[in-house]
C-alpha cells in the first residue's frame, strides 16, 4: 500500500507543476505579455478556465502527504517553515488579484490587482523552486534552496509554452520569443517531484495501518474524476483565447 502511495502523489504532485506551473509561469510573465489592460485581460484569459482546477490537484497532494506521509509533513514543515509561508501568501495574494481585479472598473484598481498576479505568481515559483531545490540537494534552508531558486526559470520556460499555444497570434509572438515548446515542458515539470521524491526515504516517513490504506483507496478513487474533469475543461478550452474572460 505504501508504493501505491508513492505512485499516487508522483501523479499529483507532478500533475500539479505540470498544469498550475503553467499559469504560474504566464502570471511571472504578465507585464511583458500584456503591454495594456486590454492585452493583459486577454493574457489572464488564457488560463482562466483552468487555475481553479489546477489548485485542485495542490490540495490533493496535500492531502496526501498529510494522511500517508506524516514524517514527511513534519519534516518538510521544521525544516522548510519560511518557504511554505512564502508559498501560502504568494498563492493567497495571486488569487486575491486574479478574483478581485474584474469587481471595481478602474484603472488603478486592476494595475493594482494585476500587480498582486504578478508578485504573487513570483512568489510562488521562488518558494516552489527552493523546496525542490532542498529536497534534490539536501541541506533544509541552506544550499540546497539557493540552488533550487534558480528552477524559477522552469515556470517561466513553461508558462511561454502555455501562451504561445492559448494567447492571439499577435501576443503569442511575445511568448515564442522564449524557446519553448508546450508539450516538453510539461514532461520536464511532472517530471521534478519524481526526481526530488528519490531523494526521500520513503519507508522512514509513512504512516502505518488503516490510516495509510484508507488515504491511499480513498486518493485513487478520487483521481479518476479529477482526470476525467481536468480533460473536459482541457478540451472545451483548447483553442487560442479570442476574448477577455470573467476575471
Amino acid at each position: 500500500m505504501d508504493v501505491l502511495a508513492v505512485m499516487l502523489l508522483a501523479v499529483f504532485s507532478g500533475a500539479y507543476l505540470a498544469l498550475a506551473g503553467a499559469d504560474i509561469g504566464v502570471g511571472m510573465l504578465l507585464p511583458w505579455l500584456g503591454r495594456d489592460q486590454r492585452e493583459r485581460r486577454l493574457v489572464i484569459a488564457s488560463f482562466a478556465p483552468f487555475f481553479l482546477g489546477n489548485e485542485v490537484w495542490l490540495v490533493a497532494s496535500a492531502g496526501l502527504v498529510a494522511g500517508a506521509f506524516p514524517g514527511l509533513e513534519h519534516e518538510l514543515l521544521e525544516e522548510l517553515y519560511p518557504l511554505f509561508v512564502v508559498l501560502l501568501i504568494g498563492w493567497v495574494v495571486r488569487d486575491m488579484g486574479l478574483w478581485s481585479r474584474g469587481r471595481v472598473d478602474a484603472v488603478a484598481w486592476r494595475d493594482g490587482c494585476d500587480a498582486a498576479v504578478v508578485a504573487g505568481s513570483w512568489a510562488l515559483a521562488v518558494a516552489w523552486g527552493a523546496v525542490l531545490g532542498s529536497l534534490l540537494f539536501g541541506g533544509g534552508l541552506g544550499v540546497g534552496t539557493v540552488v533550487g531558486v534558480p528552477l524559477v526559470v522552469l515556470f517561466v520556460w513553461h508558462g511561454a509554452g502555455f501562451a504561445r499555444w492559448r494567447l492571439p497570434v499577435g501576443l503569442a509572438g511575445r511568448a515564442a520569443r522564449i524557446p519553448s515548446r508546450y508539450g516538453l515542458s510539461v514532461l520536464v515539470m511532472a517530471s521534478l517531484p519524481v526526481v526530488a521524491g528519490a531523494e526521500v526515504s520513503w519507508s522512514r516517513v509513512v504512516a502505518e495501518g488503516a490510516g495509510l490504506t484508507m488515504t491511499a483507496v480513498t486518493t485513487a478513487a478520487v483521481l479518476p474524476l479529477l482526470v476525467a474533469s481536468q480533460a473536459l475543461v482541457w478540451w472545451t478550452f483548447r483553442g487560442r483565447v479570442e476574448s477577455p474572460s470573467y476575471l
